[in-house]
């Protein structure tokens, strides 16, 4: 039964059964839940794979109890190889059950929107090498204080100031085409308040607008 991903293509779909591993136990765990039989028969690709057994709303809830994604305090899904839309819906899936999570890395998994994801508790979280275009994809975090998004595709600083009145103090932008943007350091950290460290260079004087710098901006010089 092979797998729609390229490098997984050899590969096929195996269901553990009778194991007593917890979702919160797994240090990397893989996002690789089946296509469903509305989808396998929408595709015309429901006699590639075996017949499936009617599961019960019973085991269901079984399965949803053994994952357990509400009592992880540290996960890290990189490299999930997202390749098709299901997969996706069910990384969400999961994210959206991370009540607890702490500490997330999301790595290289070619994502372009969480904004619908809220992590309450997430303190740190990794999100480097995806293809986020603004601050305003990325999940809510209101108890954010390390964010590293380098090598993604931000273009510019708006929406940053949505993080000002989070206990933000380590940002990471590497990367992005906004860290080229004009005044780019001073820029951040005026719309950061409680931001310590930028790109691994903690916060020095010069990154410290004038107090009359906006006036010096909307005056003009009559020559």
């Amino acid at each position: 039964f092979k797998l729609p991903s390229d490098s997984f293509k050899h590969l096929g779909w195996c269901d553990i059964e009778e194991h007593d591993v917890r979702g919160n136990q797994l240090h990397c765990p893989r996002v690789r839940e089946g296509p469903s039989e509305e989808e396998l028969f929408f595709r015309k690709e429901e006699q590639t794979l075996k017949k499936r057994k009617q599961v019960t709303d019973a085991e269901k809830w079984e399965k949803r109890l053994q994952e357990n994604w509400e009592n992880c305090a540290e996960l890290n899904l990189s490299f999930q190889d997202l390749g098709d839309l299901y997969q996706l819906e069910n990384f969400k899936r999961i994210l959206r059950r991370l009540i607890r999570v702490e500490k997330l890395w999301l790595v290289d998994n070619s994502l372009t929107d969480l904004s619908a994801i809220r992590l309450p508790r997430c303190r740190e979280l990794n999100v480097n090498k995806n293809h986020f275009t603004s601050f305003k994809h990325l999940p809510k975090l209101p108890q954010i204080q390390h964010l590293s998004l380098a090598e993604n595709n931000i273009m510019t600083l708006s929406g940053i100031s949505d993080f000002r009145h989070t206990p933000l103090e380590s940002l990471v932008l590497k990367r992005n085409p906004c860290e080229f943007q004009e005044r780019y350091r001073q820029l951040v950290f005026s719309s950061l308040p409680n931001l310590k460290v930028l790109d691994g260079i903690p916060k020095l004087p010069e990154d410290c607008s004038p107090p009359d710098i906006r006036f010096l901006y909307k005056m003009c010089t009559l020559l």
